[in-house]
């Protein structure tokens, strides 16, 4: 097992290759192993898949939660793994630190921290404390001997604040303050990922969502890393309901076509 310092030169490393870094979410640790077993190089929890396995939604999360459950993904697979950490689950620069040095003592070789503040009425932090809170993590992420790979989150597409420019420019601060990747959810546009990536000098990770160009554009659009967020988790949760209401409904059991293959999945990945 490669020690958590090689495993974050490694992953900062991936992030500028000659193609994007593809980099899925797994939810728990027996599909942390399976994707792993198909051949990816690194691995992102999620949080929105996570709380769907406790029987939540999104942003319920406590931060003990989110970092034992990074934790457990981290120590079971020779990957770097990346942690979803929210709004690194406080509004101050000195919260955001501490969140940082527990993510340091979970072994993981990245982490997020967005500036989506979960308020209704006013759900993006003002940009001067955003890049303030961003600056607080770099500090911890980079301040020892393992250099944790920190990505800043610019969350306006998500909040429904569709405002490229502004986007561009908080990003663009946040690299100032230290951050290793940007990342805006939905900017799904080529035109719009064009720019970004035109505007910043740090690698870019998209989101690949309904929309979204195919990885190998991307590619060409000069982007460094796709995620896939809750996405996976959800298409697990959504064939299970279609499995659910085929024996409820029809009494029929055609959910073997899936169950076949991913049981030979689980006993290639979990044979070792």
């Amino acid at each position: 097992m490669p020690t958590q310092t090689e495993k974050a030169s490694r992953f900062l490393d991936s992030h500028h290759g000659s193609t994007p870094l593809l980099m899925p979410n797994p939810w728990d640790r027996g599909s942390a192993r399976l994707l792993a077993s198909l051949g990816f190089t690194a691995l992102a929890t999620t949080s929105s898949g996570y709380a769907a396995t406790l029987g939540r939604l999104d942003g319920s999360v406590t931060r003990d939660e989110a970092i034992e459950h990074a934790a457990w993904i981290a120590s079971g697979t020779d990957l770097p793994v990346s942690a979803d950490l929210e709004n690194c689950y406080s509004d101050e620069p000195d919260g955001v630190a501490d969140t940082l040095r527990l993510a340091l003592d979970a072994g993981l070789a990245g982490c997020s921290i967005e500036d989506f503040t979960g308020q209704a009425d006013a759900p993006i932090y003002d940009r001067v404390l955003a890049a303030e809170r961003v600056a607080a993590a770099a500090e911890v992420a980079h301040g020892g001997p393992v250099h944790l790979v920190l990505t800043a989150r610019a969350e306006n597409h998500l909040r429904g604040n569709p405002d490229l420019a502004d986007t561009i420019a908080r990003l663009q601060s946040y690299a100032e303050a230290g951050a290793d990747v940007l990342y805006a959810p939905s900017v799904t546009a080529a035109e719009d990922i064009r720019r970004l990536v035109a505007s910043v000098d740090r690698p870019v990770n998209v989101l690949a969502l309904p929309g979204t160009p195919r990885v190998a554009e991307l590619a060409e659009l000069g982007v460094a890393r796709i995620s896939v967020g809750g996405a996976f988790a959800f298409t697990a949760l959504g064939a299970l309901a279609q499995a659910g209401r085929e024996l409820l409904e029809q009494g029929t059991y055609g959910y073997w076509e899936l169950a076949r293959p991913g049981g030979a999945a689980a006993r290639a990945a979990f044979a070792g």
